[in-house]
């Protein structure tokens, strides 16, 4: 119904005048469409940047494209990353082809949905909800725009439920995310320097980086893998919930430091965080802020 302001009436005996307001649109198309939205959905931008032109090329090996992107396009790389994998399934022993795509812009629901083993998508800008939905595979990363003035870690650059079902993949973001940041992950490495409410929910396995605040009820129902939290305000424990996760330090020389480092320098290498630098720059001061989180074992 967006547009059709021929569906709305004014109700008997109001005393307002709403007659400006329910004049048809000029740019409306015959339907009552505001014309920008058929013209847009005409040309397919609204079928989410399926990459069907990209096939015919994937299909050879490497392929490195550039694009815009808005809030208008959503679940882009879905279709790519299906028709990736039913070749594979026909295929599986076939080598896997690489992609890799730089946006600039806004992008819209689940951006980079399901993406599939050898996709990568970088996106210079912010997005909306479901970056990463059941990421299968594939990568992303995502900073602030050329030209973004500001500290990105304490800016909102990505929108609620990041990596919601993600098996396998990696997702890198510089600058906070909203609420339920990895929920039920089962397997993806994810890195971001700040978290809303009910992080890490339900997650089940993979690695989670944060390099920074983390909302209330972090980790709930958390039942497999492991995350590392920069608890600078040292309120980890009052945000966590402590009835599904333990707390434990980061040591010295240990396993858990040289991961944690390498993710840190990962993160660095594909979206130039400033405050990831800082921390590698004084890690001796660094590493002892970090705590690891893990579920809670039953005791035998």
């Amino acid at each position: 119904a967006r547009g059709r302001a021929d569906l709305l009436a004014t109700k008997d005996g109001s005393r307002f005048d709403f007659g400006d307001l329910l004049a048809p649109s000029e740019s409306a198309s015959d339907d009552g469409q505001p014309a920008s939205e058929v013209e847009r959905a005409k040309s397919g931008v609204l079928a989410n940047y399926d990459f069907r032109e990209l096939i015919p090329a994937v299909e050879k090996g490497e392929v490195e494209v550039s694009r815009t992107i808005s809030n208008c396009d959503r679940s882009v790389g879905a279709a790519l990353s299906g028709h990736l994998a039913a070749c594979r399934a026909s295929a599986p022993l076939r080598e896997v082809s690489k992609v890799s795509v730089d946006f600039v812009g806004e992008a819209g629901q689940s951006f980079g949905a399901f993406l599939a083993r050898g996709v990568t998508f970088n996106l210079r800008g912010e997005a909306n909800d479901y970056v990463g939905k059941s990421l299968s595979g594939g990568t992303i990363s995502i900073a602030p725009p050329p030209g973004f003035v500001g500290a990105p870690e304490g800016n909102v650059i990505a929108g609620n439920v990041i990596a919601y079902g993600a098996t396998s993949g990696a997702i890198y973001i510089n600058g906070l995310a909203g609420e339920r940041f990895g929920i039920r992950n089962s397997g993806a490495t994810l890195v971001v320097e700040g978290v809303g409410d009910h992080g890490c929910e339900y997650m089940t396995g993979g690695t989670v980086v944060v390099l920074g605040p983390v909302g209330v009820n972090f980790a709930a129902g958390m039942t497999g893998g492991v995350a590392y939290v920069y608890d600078e305000t040292a309120t980890l424990d009052l945000n966590s919930n402590l009835e599904s996760v333990d707390l434990f330090p980061v040591e010295r020389d240990s396993e858990d430091e040289a991961a944690l480092l390498a993710l840190i320098e990962e993160h660095v290498a594909r979206t130039g965080s400033p405050k990831a630098k800082r921390l590698l720059a004084d890690w001796t001061s660094a590493r002892p802020l970090f705590s690891k989180v893990l579920p809670v074992r039953d005791v035998c």
